[in-house]
């Protein structure tokens, strides 16, 4: 049995739910974005007169939306959110899901160890989110090239894409490495996107507030934010590190606790 294969089978209904979501989302908003160039509005002025509290939950930032990579740049929160959530799931779910449908005992009877089965449930969610990121970068090079009036916009994108790529992956280990712990598989997932709830709240708070920018260091959606990554073309070491950091630890616990955890049939 090909654990791989497998995998990427059982979560190829998902992966093409999730990428027209993507899609939707990135027509949706470049959309808007058509509507209010076409009114003869500043974008700009008109965002300006919003709270700056609503301003930083929403995700303005501090874009020059009059242009297409400044609006797309404000809507890669959402994407971000969109993506991280969808790879945290799939982490807490490729280690829960055997033990929640039963079928942990025909598994572990299989002549593979629990870190080979482990080592090709991991490959097989890396290679689901890196397919939801080449879908989203292809879609949002075209959907948004459309709109660029001339402006280069793939270098943006693909930078963008890169930071997404990594808080993919830290959400990803995230997900695996709480399900691994949690001795209960149906609530691991509940868990894990809560974890990455607090995250994005923390990161909202900081953009609201000065005074809590030591913060941003506990939140990975602080790491590789649009604003920062289009006027630098570049990631912050910091960010790197603490990333792998994350990435590693999530790592080395979920293969600890799934190779010591009692599973139940």
């Amino acid at each position: 049995m090909n654990v791989f294969l497998r995998e990427m089978k059982a979560n190829l209904k998902s992966l093409i739910f999730w990428s027209l979501g993507m899609l939707f989302m990135i027509i949706g908003g470049m959309a808007k974005y058509a509507t209010y160039v076409g009114s003869g509005q500043s974008i700009t002025e008109l965002i300006s007169k919003i709270p700056g509290t609503l301003r930083a939950v929403l995700g303005f930032g501090n874009f020059d939306l009059a242009k297409a990579s400044g609006f797309y740049g404000m809507l890669y929160l959402y994407l971000l959110v969109m993506t991280t959530i969808h790879a945290v799931m799939l982490g807490a779910n490729i280690i829960a899901k055997e033990e929640r449908d039963k079928v942990t005992e025909f598994l572990m009877v299989k002549p593979m160890s629990r870190s080979r089965i482990l080592t090709a449930k991991l490959a097989a969610g890396l290679a689901n989110i890196a397919m939801l990121n080449l879908v989203t970068m292809a879609l949002s090079i075209s959907i948004v090239g459309q709109y660029s009036q001339g402006e280069s916009i793939t270098g943006a994108i693909l930078i963008l894409m890169a930071g997404m790529f990594v808080l993919q992956v830290v959400f990803l280990f995230l997900g695996t490495g709480i399900s691994a712990i949690s001795r209960d598989p149906k609530i691991s997932a509940s868990i894990a996107t809560t974890v990455l709830l607090v995250a994005y709240l923390i990161s909202v708070a900081v953009d609201m507030s000065s005074s809590l920018d030591a913060l941003r260091y506990l939140t990975p959606f602080k790491y590789f934010e649009a604003a920062p990554l289009l006027a630098t073309g570049g990631f912050d070491a910091v960010y790197v590190v603490l990333s792998l950091g994350i990435i590693i630890v999530s790592g080395i616990a979920t293969y600890f606790f799934y190779n010591r955890r009692d599973l139940s049939v």
